[in-house]
Order: structure tokens, then C-alpha cells, then sequence
């Protein structure tokens, strides 16, 4: 096994797990316990497929387009550069959809994709198909809760990019979920215990799942890019590059001269000259980064590279829990049964010393319960080069104005 950086015993036991039943496995340094797998892992089989290893949000990923614009055009338009990103940030909390269960309400709104036609829908029991094909329609282009975003962020040469963090919302869910129960002898859209459930490709509920699997990878990007292009037009700038990856899937890929699926849980493909959008925390930097060029199979560079099976960390990686962060409160009557770690006024303090605007976002995504950027890419060598590093300027996620 490949492991980069340093992690806890239970993160360590669960990869084990995994690799006794995978060919190959790996741990990037954001890594830590996940459902059955932990997040930041990377495992390779032989034509079968993980369920919980890719994930409840299925083909959850990253988008950033580079624009146009620069910092010095934001600052010359009316009220100047402050008034500008304020502005900024609340016209895509205002038309850009956040939250659980939250539908596009956006009047362009791409509820009429082509993929919604597509075979792979046949895979759905018809008595639950309409409902879920009413319910992806309704929410493409929606952004979600939790760590998913909306960002925008000047690079070293202070032009602007814009960047979001999201995956299949409640279609990849309610996939995921139901091939779970599935896999445990219950039927679709039965709740069940987060449990393993690997399936053969060649056996039915396999290829079903695959199909429906590569089907949310379809609707993330279709979802991803149709929102960063709309923060792009809320900001009034043109796309020159857009990099954009998914770090909730599995491929079929070739590796040590053999074919694999691979399964990459909180992970980025990074093989040499692939790009990818890495976020931080919304109080960081994040970066545009490729996997690195140049090395031989027989270099210790490129040896890494194989071992980590071609991929790197897909964000800072979560050090506190939710519930450490936010603390316990009875859930009818509101006690406080636990403090939190992380107070309101610590997160705004931290926000605020960067110079961030921010729409949204709770205590349990404050910068405080992420690891620092900067330490886990350091942790993963010279696999990896970043090409752009970005600062956040605008930062909107599901929540309350502040």
C-alpha cells in the first residue's frame, strides 16, 4: 500500500480492510475515516466494483474556470473592489441553489439534458423511475450542502477564477443507496446499514449499477459545469480554461500492465500532465494542480505515482467531525448536550483575517476542522505540481446570510 502523510489508527485499519479485498491500495494524505472506506482512499479491482467505496455522492468533484477578468477590473467598477465581491456573493447565493434537497430554480436551468434520455435510466425499477428522473431534473445545476460550493478566487497573477465543489445530489444518492440494500438481499430504495457491497461488472445487478454509476458521472459534470459557467456570467467575465475532475468514481484503467476498476473515494486522478481543481478549506487557498511529468517507471518519483495508483488529495482533509466541531443539541428540545469546538465568532474572525466574503457556510466547515493545504500536498512529494495557486475572495455555500 502507498500511503502519503500521517493518519489515525482507525483511517490506517479501515485501508487495511479495504486492500484485503482489493488488488491494490492506496491512502492520500487529506485522507481520514469514511463509510467502509476511508475518504482520501484509493483501491484497485479486478472487474468488480465497490459500492460504498465510491460513495453515496456519487461522481461528487470539482470545477474551476479561469476567466477573463482580473483583479484590477473587478476594483474599477462601481463602489470598488470590496462593494464588487460583496455584490458578487450575494447575486450567486441568490441565483444559484444551495441546500439539502435544493431544486435549480434558475430560469435556465438545464432540466432538458440530453441525459435524461439516456438507456442507462432503464436500469431504474420502473415504479421508482419517474420519481427520480423528476427529481434529478429539478435539481441539476443545484450546488447542496455540507463542504459543496461556489468560489471565486485570483491566482498569482491576480486573474479570476471561479470554482465549485458538488456531485450527483440526490440522484447519485439514491443510487448508491439502493445498490447497497441490494447488495444486502433488500430491495430498491430499502434503508440499510452502511456495509461493503462489491459486485461482478459481468453480474446483473453489477452492470446496472455501472451503468447507472457512470450515468451520475454524466449528471455531476452536466451539473458542475452549467453552474460554474453561470457564477462565470453572474460575474461578468468569458471562460478561457476550465479544469474539472471527479473524485467520487471508478474507472476502468491500466495499471502494472493489467486492467482495473478503480475506485477513487475523496480522491483526484493525477496521471502525468492530468490537471485537477483541489479546494482547501473557505478560509484557504486552493490550487490547479497536475499529475507530475517526466518520470521514468523505474524512477522513485515514478514507482510513487504507480503504487498511488495515478492520483492525489482532493481537498485539506477534515481533522475535527461535525459534531466536534458543532457540538450536540437534544434534538427536540435544543439543550446543548455538548459544546462545540468551533464558535461562530472563531470561524468569521478566520474569514474575515483573509479578507473573504462569505454567503453561507456553517461552524462545521470553519477552516479549524481542515488540515492545511499547503501540509498535505507537501506530504505528497513530487507526485504532483502545482500550476496555480488561488486565494479565495468569495465564498458561497448553503446557509443563512451574514
Amino acid at each position: 500500500m502507498q500511503v502519503f502523510g500521517q493518519h489515525e489508527k482507525q483511517t490506517l485499519a479501515q485501508l487495511e480492510r479495504v486492500a484485503e479485498r482489493a488488488e491494490h491500495a492506496a491512502l492520500m494524505a487529506d485522507g481520514h475515516l469514511g463509510y467502509v472506506m476511508p475518504i482520501g482512499g484509493v483501491a484497485a479491482y479486478r472487474n468488480q466494483v465497490s459500492v460504498a467505496g465510491v460513495g453515496f455522492d456519487i461522481a461528487c468533484g470539482n470545477a474551476a474556470i479561469r476567466t477573463d477578468l482580473g483583479l484590477d477590473d473587478l476594483a474599477g467598477r462601481p463602489g470598488g473592489l470590496r462593494r464588487q465581491l460583496e455584490r458578487i456573493g450575494d447575486a450567486i447565493q441568490d441565483e444559484l441553489s444551495f441546500g439539502v434537497g435544493g431544486v435549480n430554480r434558475s430560469p435556465d436551468a438545464p432540466s432538458d439534458h440530453r441525459l435524461f434520455a439516456d438507456s442507462a435510466w432503464q436500469a431504474v425499477p420502473s415504479l421508482h423511475r419517474s420519481a427520480l428522473l423528476d427529481k434529478a431534473r429539478k435539481q441539476l445545476g443545484s450546488v447542496g450542502s455540507g463542504n459543496h460550493y461556489v468560489d471565486v478566487f485570483a491566482d498569482e497573477r491576480d486573474r479570476i477564477w471561479v470554482g465549485v465543489h458538488f456531485g450527483s445530489r440526490g440522484f447519485g444518492h439514491t443510487v448508491a443507496s439502493s445498490f447497497l440494500a441490494i447488495g444486502q438481499g433488500a430491495e430498491w430504495g430499502t434503508r440499510v446499514r452502511e456495509a461493503e457491497v462489491i459486485f461482478d461488472l459481468d453480474a446483473p445487478a453489477g452492470h446496472d449499477y455501472w451503468a447507472l454509476m457512470k450515468l451520475a458521472g454524466r449528471y455531476a459534470y452536466a451539473g458542475r459545469e452549467w453552474a460554474v459557467r453561470k457564477a462565470v456570467e453572474i460575474i461578468g467575465g468569458r471562460e478561457v480554461e476550465l479544469v474539472h475532475n471527479h473524485h467520487n468514481f471508478a474507472w476502468e484503467e491500466e495499471h502494472f500492465g493489467r486492467t482495473f476498476v478503480v475506485v477513487r473515494k475523496g480522491a483526484t486522478p493525477a496521471f502525468p500532465g492530468q490537471k485537477g481543481f483541489v479546494g482547501g478549506s473557505m478560509g484557504d487557498d486552493a490550487v490547479i494542480l497536475e499529475g507530475a511529468r517526466g518520470a521514468g517507471p523505474g524512477s522513485p518519483m515514478g514507482e510513487m505515482q504507480a503504487r498511488a495508483l495515478y492520483s492525489t488529495v482532493h481537498g485539506a482533509g477534515r481533522v475535527m467531525s461535525r459534531t466536534a466541531a458543532m457540538g450536540k443539541r437534544h434534538r427536540r428540545t435544543g439543550k446543548v448536550l455538548k459544546r462545540g469546538r468551533v464558535s461562530r465568532e472563531m470561524m468569521v474572525e478566520w474569514v474575515e483575517g483573509r479578507g473573504v466574503v462569505l454567503r453561507g457556510g456553517g461552524v462545521d466547515e470553519s477552516p479549524h476542522v481542515y488540515r492545511r493545504l499547503t501540509d498535505v500536498l507537501a506530504a505528497q512529494g513530487d507526485t504532483v505540481t502545482v500550476l496555480h495557486t488561488l486565494r479565495p475572495l468569495v465564498v458561497v455555500m448553503a446557509g443563512g446570510r451574514w
